[in-house]
């Protein structure tokens, strides 16, 4: 059973995607969710945008990763 890799509070990087209108860059993760398909899940905020996304975890790193 896989376990979130990511923290509340923690900046992660969100790799761009064209296909769901995901723009990439620096995110804050403000809320672990359950896992859906295997795979857990974050609510993540960008402070370029006013709304949060629900990302799954094989869509974000950490810097330098």
């Amino acid at each position: 059973m896989p376990t979130h890799r990511f923290h509340i509070g923690q900046i992660v990087f969100l790799r761009p995607s064209l296909g769901r209108n995901i723009p990439g860059g620096a995110y804050i993760v403000t809320k672990k969710l359950p896992e859906r398909d295997g795979e857990p899940e974050y609510r993540v905020r960008s402070v370029n945008e006013p709304y949060e996304r629900v990302v799954g975890e094989s869509l974000v790193r950490l810097a330098g990763e």
